[in-house]
């Protein structure tokens, strides 16, 4: 989180001197980005790794990021939100607008962000015929300033677009910087290089109308802290193809044998041609003798290692490894759900961020649409339905419901079946 004091803002812009300052400092994190986000792709460290000309030097990543991204993102968000609101002619309008912009598909984006990189970035603006949206910006070109007091309220947000010319030749830069009342761009070369904006207008969105979703506190990605055990286990996997193309090329020993290089007598071929050719190899006598010079693989210390280091990858990163044996598919739901109750536990944490977030989300846009005639709505009494992305057994809901039926209200019954589904989603049709 970048902070900075309120009241070094003279008027209703960061001065030129703050934001190179809040835009070194988030240059300083970018270099941290872009290496979680090439693990996520695939591009290991391992992939740079150099050794001795002649020697074999296999090179291996293996996609545990992604796997834990992506299982992460999807639990979370896999099955859309909804939204629930007392007053369904206010969340109708609000509604249009969500599903205008298409937000099922932002939110999935974001959870991936999220998930990566330790935090989301999204932009509420109004288009071309006024009217709000939704999109979704890269956290290495955007990010969100705070107060350093206790509240760590959104002073401005800032936005790094590149600039080319027709031939794709980069040209400059614009940065755009979000406030809570003001857009304001600026031109310049480099960041270093920023002096006063090219030009300044006013939005009516009431607050800063660019958003962070925290992962967690620490703003940390999902796979970040186990980034050392996925180097260990590329480089233990890499070697162990490296010791096998070894024991391939290994040396031949040849004891009290002599003049390999001499024609036999009646064949044109030496002894060494003969023993490339025909896998022979005649020996002058009992005392001489051939042998491998290889070295000694321990295969099964070298899968013991591995599943060692590959059950603390899932264990730290809280992701399980759902193709292991223990997870069965004739497992009862209680069953499944102590399985995953780490993710469960993950997700918990990054789902009451991803609340905020979309609670500042209603807000901005609530209070544009009734400036331009819908009624309001009251974001903190807006209710937001995440529903984990598990396999569901609904006969077993269904019999649960048929049991608690008459003892139980019906309007608290039905919200167990899964396959109906009150609220609004931010795509549906």
């Amino acid at each position: 989180m970048i902070k900075r004091t309120k009241a070094h803002i003279p008027g209703e812009l960061p001065t030129p001197e703050m934001l190179r300052g809040v835009l070194r400092e988030h240059a300083r994190n970018c270099a941290r980005l872009q290496r979680l986000h090439a693990y996520y792709e695939g591009r290991h460290d391992i992939l740079r790794r150099e050794r001795r000309k002649g020697l074999p030097n296999s090179r291996m990543p293996h996609g545990y990021p992604a796997y834990i991204s992506d299982m992460a993102a999807g639990y979370l968000i896999g099955t859309p939100i909804r939204y629930e609101y007392d007053d369904p002619d206010a969340l109708k309008a609000l509604a249009d607008a969500l599903r205008e912009s298409d937000t099922q598909s932002l939110d999935a984006e974001i959870a991936m962000q999220q998930s990566i990189f330790g935090r989301g970035v999204e932009l509420i603006y109004a288009d071309e015929n006024a009217r709000p949206r939704c999109t979704v910006l890269d956290p290495r070109d955007a990010f969100t300033v705070y107060s350093d007091d206790e509240t760590a309220s959104p002073l401005f947000g800032v936005y790094l677009r590149a600039e080319y010319d027709a031939a794709g030749r980069r040209t400059g830069q614009i940065i755009t910087v979000y406030t809570d009342a003001l857009i304001a761009r600026y031109r310049c070369a480099q960041p270093s290089a920023i002096r006063e904006p090219m030009d300044v207008t006013r939005h009516y969105f009431g607050a800063v109308p660019l958003i962070e979703y925290w992962n967690n506190a620490r703003e940390a990605g999902d796979f970040e802290r186990v980034l050392p055990l996925i180097d260990a286990y590329d480089v233990l996997q890499s070697d162990r193809v490296n010791d096998k193309q070894q024991f391939a090329d290994a040396l031949l020993v040849l004891t009290g044998v002599m003049g390999l290089t001499s024609p036999e007598e009646g064949d044109g071929r030496t002894p060494g041609e003969r023993l490339r050719q025909d896998k022979t190899l005649a020996l002058p006598d009992s005392t001489a003798k051939v042998e491998w010079l290889t070295k000694e693989a321990r295969e099964s210390d070298a899968d013991v290692l591995r599943l060692a280091i590959a059950h603390d990858i899932h264990k730290f990163s809280m992701v399980p490894d759902l193709t292991d044996e223990h997870f069965a598919g004739n497992l009862s739901g209680v069953a499944m759900r102590y399985k995953l109750l780490g993710l469960e536990q993950l997700t918990s944490i990054k789902e009451r961020y991803f609340r905020e977030g979309l609670r500042h989300r209603v807000r901005l846009i609530s209070r544009y649409l009734a400036l331009l005639g819908a009624k309001e709505i009251n974001a903190a009494d807006v209710r937001f339905i995440f529903t984990r992305s598990l396999p569901v057994n609904q006969v077993e809901q269904a019999q649960i419901v048929r049991d608690l039926h008459g003892i139980v209200p019906d309007e608290q019954l039905l919200p167990q079946l899964s396959f109906l589904q009150d609220g609004v989603t931010g795509g549906d049709k």
